[in-house]
């Protein structure tokens, strides 16, 4: 029977170190091949994240422009209403202009505040011949009519009956007649304006109504909180 060899030191020493070199090997393997994946992953990730960014980019220029589409959309929409408002205030006063044309042309019927003038024959005076020394006549109503439009009054009637543009009135004995119709003393006339300035008109010194009583003719006038006028009569 034979008898195993015995191993020397310098082979036990060796076999160490081979094995010991060999674990080296082996755990420097591993190490690579997890730092090579870990590389892999963070190369994904870092090609990931250009992506994102990349496309964060292009939906902040596209929000951009989008915004830059709306502020100018909504400054014509601006414009288109200024001009609309601008054409609306022109036809709201082409139609204010139209309705006060209507008042003036006797059209349309009309109410506000004005006064109330009435111009009567002055009293019998055995002592004056004349008769038509305290009379109205015709030119006493034109003038209190003339100071009325003066100051500003938007519709007058005579006795009821509204005047025109182009009315006229004429002195036809103990009447006086106006675009056709008669009207008898005394007379009462009728303005709408501004009540204040047209009796502030009429009673001024020296005025219209210094004038009528100095010509024997009563004068009376009274403010009127509201007035209303028919539209025009037509003579037939």
């Amino acid at each position: 029977m034979k008898k195993k060899p015995k191993l020397k030191g310098s082979q036990v020493i060796f076999s160490l170190v081979f094995l010991v070199l060999g674990y080296i090997v082996a755990f420097s393997y591993h190490v690579t091949q997890s730092d090579s994946e870990k590389t892999a992953i963070s190369g994904k990730q870092w090609n990931r994240d250009l992506e994102l960014r990349d496309q964060l980019v292009e939906l902040e220029n596209k929000n951009f422009t989008l915004q830059k589409e709306l502020h100018e959309k909504q400054e014509r929409v601006r414009k288109i209403e200024t001009e609309l408002s601008q054409e609306a205030q022109i036809y709201f006063n082409l139609a204010e202009d139209t309705e006060k044309l209507r008042m003036y042309l006797g059209k349309m019927g009309v109410m506000g505040q004005g006064v109330e003038v009435i111009l009567a024959d002055g009293a019998y005076n055995p002592e004056e011949e004349n008769i038509n020394n305290y009379i109205v006549h015709e030119h006493h109503v034109f003038k209190v009519i003339n100071e009325l439009y003066i100051s500003g009054a938007s519709a007058i009637a005579v006795n009821g009956q509204r005047l025109s543009h182009n009315s006229y009135i004429l002195c036809n004995g103990p009447v006086i007649e106006i675009d056709g119709y008669q009207h008898p003393a005394p007379f009462v006339i009728t303005a709408i304006g501004n009540g204040d300035v047209l009796a502030s008109a009429l009673n001024l010194t020296g005025g219209v109504k210094d004038s009528l009583v100095n010509e024997n003719i009563q004068f009376s006038l009274v403010q009127k909180a509201e007035i209303v006028m028919e539209p025009l009569l037509k003579a037939s």
